[in-house]
């Protein structure tokens, strides 16, 4: 078996073969050639902990396995560790022996943002040029990073529940060259694009805050309850995700399923625009939502590709196991 430690993964993947990665395991995904295993995240009772198991199968890749892990709320200020752990696990599709296990810290960081940018790519308008944050945390520097490589972004507007942390994205901004304003949430009417990435469990932001014509990329909801956007911007949107079953049963779309004012019909898979049998944005005015609730084939496709440049670098670990 393979170990790829945490501490070398940031040396070996780029943003661009993390996108790259999780643009093909969504067009798999929409294809009928890779699935991904029921979800188990529990509260654990300690710590205020969440917990679980995301797995899947890819059968283009005949890539298989799981990633083990959760978020635990007191880490950064208690412990100075981030927030969210995890580890990855593949396995040999033709035997089931253990193949590789590898740090999912980083991973999830850089596929979460992959996926986003999946969806500003071939959602938003080609002449976005504002981009808005709601958050500021760890993931979303990550976030912002991976978006600016989209469109030819001149601005971002950003809110946090924190103001105190917003210069972690304006930092961003800057380093990117792009001009950084804070602003209040009815500022994100300027956004031609907005990423959302909190973990709250009320929204912030409405449907009146976001113009015709937006791109919303909803990435911080993956638990019952958790709700970052008024229900009511989705049934205003055309909705994408990337797995149906995990929008309406932990991702934003459950509120707006459980208020009736979306169905499970209503959902798109984001893999089908990539594979062009859907259209995708169909006008200028057109608001387009993506739901990105994460799913296991995503940390499997990044995890797989770090492994094979791991092993082309010489620095897999290997173990008899």
């Amino acid at each position: 078996m393979l170990i790829v430690p945490e501490r070398d993964i940031a040396d070996l993947i780029t943003r661009k073969a993390a996108f790259d990665a999780v643009e093909k395991v969504f067009a798999a995904m929409a294809a009928g050639d890779a699935y991904n295993f029921p979800v188990v995240r529990e509260a654990i009772g300690h710590e205020d902990a969440l917990y679980g198991f995301k797995g899947g199968f890819d059968r283009t890749s005949l890539t298989l396995g799981l990633k083990a892990g959760g978020y635990w709320p007191n880490n950064l200020e208690r412990r100075d560790l981030i927030n969210h752990q995890s580890t990855v696990f593949l396995f040999d599709a033709d035997t089931g022996k253990a193949k590789a296990m590898v740090g999912g810290n980083y991973l999830t960081a850089l596929r979460t943002a992959a996926a986003s940018s999946v969806s500003i790519k071939h959602l938003a308008r080609p002449d976005a040029k504002v981009i808005g944050m709601i958050g500021a945390g760890h993931q979303a520097a990550f976030q912002l990073r991976a978006a600016l490589e989209q469109r030819e972004f001149e601005k971002v507007v950003g809110w946090n529940y924190h103001p105190d942390m917003l210069p972690n994205i304006e930092k961003v901004a800057t380093d990117a060259g792009v001009a950084f304003e804070a602003v209040q949430l009815e500022g994100m009417r300027e956004a031609d694009v907005i990423i959302s990435i909190t973990s709250a469990f009320a929204p912030s932001l409405m449907s009146d805050h976001v113009a015709a014509g937006t791109h919303v990329a909803c990435m911080g909801t993956d638990t019952k309850g958790k709700q970052e956007v008024e229900a009511a911007l989705l049934a205003r949107a055309t909705v994408f995700t990337d797995e149906v079953a995990q929008s309406i049963s932990i991702g934003e779309a459950q509120h707006a399923v459980a208020q009736g004012l979306l169905s499970e019909a209503d959902i798109n898979q984001v893999g089908a625009v990539i594979n062009g049998t859907h259209p995708g944005r169909t006008s200028a005015a057109e608001v387009t939502l993506f739901d990105g609730t994460g799913v296991g084939l995503q940390d499997l496709a990044v995890a797989a590709a770090v492994v094979d440049l791991a092993v082309e670098k010489g620095i897999a670990i290997e173990v008899d196991f």
